[in-house]
């Protein structure tokens, strides 16, 4: 009796430990679900729904954006192309999409009084199809609530904490589910959905399959958000065109930025865009009729966009292609192409004079860090491994609504009536504190999280004094 005495008294304290810590961990998981379920619900539905934005786009645009491809005949020329899409909505034009494939639109985007429109023509043709707000199709406004960008700037912070909180429930998660000699709930499901057990189990082995791909997802989504991603964009932009200043040859910059102009990788919205050198052109403004000239008195009028596209072309950008237009005389004509395979990734700006490239970047160029994000954001856009890309990534956000809607449920049928069901708070408070000193590490790496965290603190200490005056 003495020795079983004596052995239980020396394990007494270890189980203690491993009880304090699992109830701190436990706790933590709760507050991170509570914050983040609602979030995860709707970055998963429409981040499934965008991975697939071509698709439907082509479905629901289609008058806009599918043409009858014609094997036979020529395109209609830029220019002629341009012409009609201002004659349809006038203003300015300030971008041209080439189409994609032969049976796809030319997309023009003009400046009006009302703002941009993004004007659709026939490839062929050259007959204005009809026109949207830019960025105005279905896909795009699905893209807009999946950031959270129509509802502010500072709605979009959430997705940096709400990205951190994310990878802390799953690191929660993980050690909630480790095996301590039960059975069942670990790959397998017990019990029915009328039974606790039954979403317990299915809330714990869908985590532990998509944990994965939400630690994933959080990390590559989190070049977006509002501080991080700021400064991070810097860091992989540098002082000048995101690398290297003057990567093919070394020219003068504009303060205008890549992203201002055109849709562009994530890793260049910071890009520096260069200057036409203009010391014998002159005032003149001259696009192909794109837009009306500024002065007639220039020596060397600039190339117009059907030749600065028969340059780009020539210089071998994939279909599909944007090209900025110039609106001053220092402007450039700036071509760039984001397709699925990075490795075709491509900016190219000419000078509007001469046409000659003034920088020509690929993916090849990108340095370690900008060639990182932008193979993890075209993972996360499913873009990058096709079509398995897109299917994999889908039935991931599928578990990441089923890991939420599971987790909701357990809690609703195990929380005490009129209660939160907060889980206890561990008998050693030093457990707890540990446990948010390693946590604090990761608010530092993200400093959105780490302020989060310590509200939680504050919190949970301000809900726990409440409770102790009330059961006084």
């Amino acid at each position: 009796m003495s020795v079983t005495t004596s052995y239980e008294r020396e394990r007494a304290p270890a189980q203690s430990s491993s009880i304090n810590l699992y109830r701190a961990v436990w706790r933590w998981h709760f507050y991170a679900g509570l914050f983040v379920l609602p979030f995860m619900i709707s970055l998963a539905i429409t981040g499934a729904l965008y991975l697939f934005k071509d698709e439907i786009d082509g479905i629901i645009h289609a008058d806009l954006k599918r043409i009858e491809a014609q094997q036979t005949a020529s395109p209609a020329s830029p220019s002629a192309i341009v012409a009609s899409a201002l004659a349809a909505v006038p203003g300015t034009a300030v971008k041209y999409t080439t189409a994609t494939d032969p049976g796809a639109s030319t997309e023009i985007t003009v400046n009006t009084a009302d703002g941009k429109r993004a004007v659709y023509v026939n490839t062929y043709t050259g007959q204005a199809l009809g026109s949207l707000p830019d960025r105005g199709t279905v896909m795009w406004t699905i893209r807009y609530i999946h950031s959270l960008k129509y509802f502010g700037t500072f709605a979009r912070y959430f997705i940096e904490i709400a990205a951190g909180w994310s990878i802390l429930l799953v690191a929660t998660g993980i050690y909630l589910w480790w095996p301590r000699q039960q059975t069942g709930g670990v790959i397998t499901v017990r019990g029915t959905p009328k039974k606790r057990v039954f979403w317990r189990d299915t809330h714990a082995v869908t985590g532990i399959f998509v944990g994965f791909f939400i630690v994933f997802l959080a990390i590559t989504g989190m070049p977006w958000s509002g501080v991080w991603g700021a400064k991070v964009n810097e860091w992989a932009n540098g002082n000048n065109f995101g690398y290297p200043a003057g990567v093919r040859v070394d020219v003068p910059m504009s303060g205008q930025h890549l992203n201002d102009v055109a849709k562009t990788s994530w890793s260049l919205e910071q890009a520096q865009i260069p200057q036409s050198s203009t010391h014998d052109h002159g005032q003149h403004m001259d696009m192909g009729d794109t837009m009306a000239p500024m002065d007639n008195q220039s020596s060397t009028p600039p190339i117009g966009i059907d030749k600065a596209v028969a340059r780009f072309n020539a210089l071998g950008l994939q279909p599909g292609y944007t090209v900025a237009l110039p609106t001053t005389p220092t402007g450039v004509y700036s071509g760039s192409v984001y397709p699925d395979d990075l490795a075709k990734q491509r900016v190219v700006h000419l000078d509007q004079y001469s046409g000659e490239p003034l920088i020509d970047m690929s993916y090849a160029d990108y340095g370690p860090l900008g060639k990182g994000l932008e193979w993890g954001i075209n993972v996360h856009m499913g873009q990058e491994y096709g079509r398995a890309n897109q299917i994999v990534l889908a039935l991931a956000c599928l578990g990441i609504v089923l890991l939420a809607i599971s987790g909701g449920i357990m809690w609703w049928k195990r929380r005490p009536k009129g209660s939160m069901g907060i889980p206890p708070m561990p008998q050693r408070k030093r457990t707890l504190y540990g446990l948010a000193a390693i946590l604090g590490i990761g608010g530092i790496i993200f400093p959105l999280v780490g302020m989060s965290l310590v509200m939680m603190l504050v919190l949970d200490w301000l809900y726990m004094r409440v409770r102790e005056r009330r059961a006084t």
